[in-house]
């Protein structure tokens, strides 16, 4: 298979970015899309030309390094599926492919596809965590679950930080990535002490990171390679209402879970 490709090549965070042309020829529709950019970049790499930066690591759809926006649509064309997990048999023989990284401020882009995630991690650290004290643990066992709630954090634990959905909003909003982390510790027992305080720590980190708000044009669920709902997105502004009025009064206030 033979493909033209445009792919977005900058220098450094503080330089203009600009689309480039390549071609490539006698891919195997077997190859995965980082394994065609590996070789194209062998190819630039024999005629001393700058080869093209991008992220990856785990390449089995678990990570969510591989964060390119093909032919406008975060981790190409097919649903459900990280760039990674994308095979050039999904594309047509002759297709010319335009390749960027993730748009938005918050994300700002260091060279070539490659962009500057840890807007992500710094939302993380202002509240996605437990309490976890030094002395003997419970079983965890002991601990009754209901097996819908417990599903429920499952899903929402699938979120692996990838981006996408801020790429895919018009708006640029995390809103889907927060409301995954908040509503993964808070619909279980052991994230109950810190409920309330990390709703309001992490809305206000994702604030103030520059990210834009949410308007329910759900684009961030249908390019979410784990397809996590925005059903998420209306629980944590319910919690976070709910903060507002429990926090004055009860730092470490609790409610159920629903």
């Amino acid at each position: 298979m033979n493909f033209t490709l445009r792919i977005w090549r900058q220098t450094d965070a503080n330089t203009d970015g600009d689309l480039e042309t390549y071609k490539v020829q006698d891919i195997e529709p077997t190859c995965s899309f980082l394994e065609m950019m590996d070789i194209l970049n062998e190819r630039l790499t024999e005629r001393n030309v700058e080869p093209v930066a991008f992220d990856s690591d785990c390449r089995e759809g678990i990570c969510g390094m591989c964060s390119m926006v093909i032919n406008g649509k975060p981790h190409g064309p097919k649903d459900g599926t990280t760039t990674c997990q994308l095979y050039m048999r999904h594309f047509e023989d002759g297709d010319e492919i335009t390749i960027e990284p993730w748009r938005s401020a918050a994300f700002p882009v260091t060279r070539d596809l490659i962009v500057d995630r840890s807007a992500f991690d710094r939302i993380m650290q202002a509240g996605g965590y437990v309490t976890v004290h030094s002395g003997p643990k419970p079983e965890p066992n002991a601990i009754p679950i209901e097996p819908s709630i417990a599903e429920e954090a499952l899903d929402a634990a699938c979120c692996i930080g990838c981006g996408a959905c801020v790429a895919a909003c018009p708006n640029g909003a995390a809103m889907l990535y927060t409301s995954a982390k908040v509503s993964h510790l808070g619909l279980l027992p052991q994230g109950q002490p810190e409920r309330f305080e990390r709703v309001q720590k992490m809305v206000h980190q994702m604030e103030a990171e520059g990210f834009g708000s949410c308007r329910n044009y759900a684009e961030c669920e249908a390019a979410c390679p784990k397809e996590i709902s925005i059903k998420f997105i209306g629980r944590m502004n319910r919690d976070f209402l709910k903060s507002t009025l429990i926090l004055p009064n009860n730092p470490r206030g609790k409610m159920d879970s629903q």
